[in-house]
């Protein structure tokens, strides 16, 4: 790096653009989690239905989310759907990062469920239970509580993989980084703060969880 003098001031004078790419960050995420949650659980419910035509349908969502990269999925949402429905990049990326968790989601309620025993699909049939109404009064509530980690693991990659909605112009810590380099030549100082700012919500929200999961361990052994 010869000749290169470092310059991190840009940091202190521009910390107003951190902070409300930041908490735009996480609004874009925890709106597309929101989506994606109810759609996931649908999916995974539909993962394991008993009709075979629901079955197959789940599961070729699942495969064929899980397979496009999603940066291909953003920008065919943005350029090509959003032509039609007359998205801006706002939405397209929340659209984008919450069909592409719920494939995820989808699989860790699909594996929560099937971690009830089923011994309690059988006794709440056997007491008068529709398939929906045990679904629903005893077999979810538990599988909830088996996925609801791994749920919140999915929020921080969710964080993670919304830098990539910079490429289709949505406003975000990425995005707002991008602009600042472009006018103050300072890559290495604003990247590696973004780094940081990035692993600083992302520690934040594991501490939380773990949090959570030794409550959850502390409830279920009492």
């Amino acid at each position: 790096m010869g000749g290169y003098e470092y310059d991190f001031s840009v940091i202190s004078q521009n910390m107003d653009i951190f902070i409300e790419g930041a908490l735009k960050t996480l609004e874009i995420s925890a709106i597309a989690l929101l989506l994606a949650i109810p759609l996931g659980i649908i999916i995974g419910m539909g993962r394991i239905s008993r009709n075979r035509f629901i079955r197959i349908l789940s599961s070729a969502y699942v495969e064929v989310m899980r397979g496009v990269p999603l940066l291909v999925l953003l920008i065919w949402i943005f350029f090509v759907l959003g032509q039609f429905l007359k998205l801006g990049s706002y939405w397209a990326s929340i659209i984008g990062l919450a069909v592409f968790t719920a494939a995820f989601i989808a699989e860790i309620v699909r594996s929560g469920i099937q971690g009830v025993p089923r011994g309690q699909m059988e006794a709440a049939r056997s007491s008068g239970m529709t398939y929906w109404q045990a679904m629903r009064l005893i077999v979810l509530p538990q599988a909830f509580r088996r996925v609801l980690p791994p749920l919140a693991s999915q929020f921080i990659m969710l964080i993670k993989d919304s830098s990539l909605i910079s490429v289709i112009g949505a406003t975000e810590l990425t995005l707002n980084a991008k602009n600042l380099v472009a006018t103050s030549m300072r890559s290495i100082e604003v990247w590696t703060f973004i780094g940081f700012v990035y692993f600083a919500m992302t520690f934040t929200l594991s501490m939380i969880i773990r949090a959570i999961e030794q409550k959850l361990l502390a409830r279920e052994n009492s």
